[in-house]
């Protein structure tokens, strides 16, 4: 007998969060749903360091060290971690209210504001916190229905409240927030570093091959025609074959001038990471966010001191780049319970009944031994004892 097993799918908790994120990897990776952008960062690093590792690093690695290469591909690898790390994570995200705390905030705010008459406006939903002996206000999302912990705040790109918002970053597909701000640090950090190291071994190599045959001939001679034609292996071949030849000469002058191709995206790439890593390098030293810098939260006409700050740079560095990392809130990987899932349990006898087998002399034992509808097990008469086995009857009488 060959028993039936009904598997229902599971319901993430990731599939039914509100907001404008996508997830990959069953609730694993989470972005923002603009990722164009994210996309040509990807480009542009890992094309501009091909090039690099293809061309250059061949002719450096023979000329000056092997090192060379090696210590570049360390950097390199640092930046793409840092940067999945960053735009795969949650930044933070805060979750919104359920209904029934939505409405226990709601009338816990009517009854501290009172009746406003009508054609008055409401006052703003404000709570005041009190942190190193400042007060810091609590604002009310009225997306999430909850009062915002400090430092957070509502992202409009990904509509999802984040702990200790700093900003919304295209170039890495995701918010920028408490739970990835110091690998966002390290991506930009170690990005600036990859950008000066390619920029300045191009400039060396530029220098390099223009101490041997001049300037004007390397440029000329670059990467994409090495090696030359002349020393082709199968320039023979080519020979014979017009059209192969006239295809490698094609080939070889559609790759010209990599090496300025590379100096000029490294180039202009430096004023902005690198003006960034330092901008940020500011803020780690304050204990700053972008927002708070924007708004000018601590630096306004009030001259409020930041209660965030200890006073000291390495006291702040080490918080915000060294501190214990928070764990998410979402679950995002979590269960949900079946009643907000949408579906509910089967019963037992729909169970019973899936589970047992469809044969039709099975179905008619079953019908025939079934109660009636209208009976009640007090209205079932009683069973009647069983008969005596013959031989004990005998040896009674």
């Amino acid at each position: 007998m060959s028993v039936m097993v009904v598997r229902k799918k599971v319901t993430r908790k990731w599939e039914k969060l509100p907001g404008r994120n996508t997830f990959c990897c069953d609730g694993r990776v989470m972005m923002a749903r603009q990722k164009g952008i994210f996309y040509l960062t990807l480009f542009l690093i890992l094309g501009t360091c091909t090039l690099f590792f293809a061309f250059e690093c061949r002719y450096l690695a023979v000329q000056l060290s092997p090192a060379i290469p090696v210590f570049a591909a360390m950097l390199f690898l640092f930046s793409m971690a840092t940067l999945l790390r960053t735009s795969f994570s949650d930044p933070g995200v805060i979750p919104r209210a359920l209904p029934d705390e939505a409405a226990f905030i709601e009338m816990e705010i009517e009854a501290t504001n009172g009746a406003v008459p009508q054609g008055q406006r409401p006052p703003p939903r404000i709570k005041n916190f009190q942190i190193n002996n400042q007060i810091v206000k609590l604002k009310y999302c009225y997306t999430c229905k909850i009062f915002r912990p400090p430092r957070a705040s509502h992202c409009s790109i990904c509509d999802n409240c984040v702990e200790r918002f700093d900003h919304h970053c295209p170039w890495v597909g995701n918010c920028v927030g408490k739970r990835n701000y110091r690998y966002f640090y390290l991506f930009i950090l170690s990005l600036s570093l990859l950008t000066i190291y390619v920029f300045a071994f191009n400039i060396v190599y530029v220098a390099l091959k223009s101490l041997k045959i001049g300037f004007l001939e390397t440029l000329k001679e670059t990467p994409g025609t090495y090696p030359p034609l002349a020393v082709c292996p199968c320039k023979d071949w080519c020979h014979e074959k017009g059209e192969a030849l006239s295809l490698l000469v094609w080939l070889q002058h559609s790759l010209t001038y990599l090496t300025v191709l590379e100096v000029l995206i490294c180039f202009f790439t430096l004023w902005s990471v690198v003006g960034l890593t330092g901008f940020h390098t500011f803020l780690v030293a304050l204990n700053q966010t972008t927002n708070e810098d924007i708004k000018g939260s601590w630096t306004g006409k009030n001259r409020v001191q930041n209660p965030y700050s200890h006073g000291n740079i390495v006291k702040n560095c080490c918080e915000v780049l060294c501190g214990p990392l928070p764990p998410s809130v979402l679950d995002r990987r979590g269960i949900l319970p079946l009643e907000e899932s949408g579906s509910r349990p089967p019963s037992t006898q729909e169970t019973s009944s899936s589970l047992l087998p469809q044969s039709p002399a099975l179905t008619e034992h079953l019908s025939s031994n079934e109660m009636p509808e209208d009976s009640t097990p007090e209205e079932m008469p009683p069973p009647e004892p069983p008969e005596p086995p013959q031989e004990v009857a005998e040896a009674d009488k």
